[in-house]
């Protein structure tokens, strides 16, 4: 008995393995073809290859998050951010973020979540809607007061999903960090143009 126990054992993980195996490549390529199409849709038109050119960026917590910058003809006209959250009633958010050049929230794609169904998992629809002050999209970020969208429970203008002010404020977390990492990056990039003026005489 245990060596027939010890044998289908050995058979069910070498069938496991090869499963894994076959399906892990159109598993990647499916997940790629998600966050491509994500990128698309929260940026403005782009003629790059943002994940071919993605980077990391500090936010204001101290850990990174990777940014996809949307370039036309070479100018950069918006990115995307791929940030998360812990803080969601279920756990993980993970929400991609897309801003323009001057920092204003263009569009937002949710990746993952775990939150509760009908009422969390809402929060992909519920702040695009142009209804009462539930919709992010077209806020510039830098008029906001702290650089950081809240709910109105604490303190913010951003109306909650209905019975889920946990979800609500992790999904907001999440686009703070967003805005966070891509400011880091654009103060870093004009620290680096004024000490070229300042040192060189004239801007290289």
């Amino acid at each position: 008995m245990f060596l027939s126990l010890t044998v289908v054992s050995l058979a069910a993980g070498a069938i496991l393995a090869e499963v894994n195996s076959v399906t892990a490549g159109p598993i990647s390529v499916s997940k790629t073809a998600q966050l491509e199409a994500a990128i698309k849709e929260v940026t403005p038109p782009f003629n790059n290859k943002p994940s071919a050119e993605a980077y990391m960026a500090v936010t204001s917590e101290g850990d990174s998050l990777k940014i996809y910058p949307a370039k036309k003809d070479n100018k950069l006209v918006g990115v995307a951010v791929e940030s998360n959250t812990m803080k969601g009633f279920g756990g993980e958010v993970d929400v991609l973020v897309g801003f323009d050049d001057k920092g204003t929230l263009l569009n937002y794609y949710v990746l993952k979540h775990a939150e509760t169904p009908g009422l969390g998992a809402k929060m992909q629809d519920w702040f695009h809607t142009k209804k009462n002050h539930q919709c992010v999209i077209g806020i510039d970020m830098s008029k906001v007061q702290n650089h950081e969208l809240k709910v109105k429970k604490d303190g913010g203008d951003v109306d909650a999903i209905t019975a889920a002010t946990i979800s609500s404020r992790a999904f907001l977390n999440a686009i703070n960090r967003a805005y966070s990492a891509y400011m880091s990056t654009s103060d870093a990039e004009s620290g680096a143009t004024e000490q070229v003026k300042v040192e060189g005489g004239k801007q290289k």
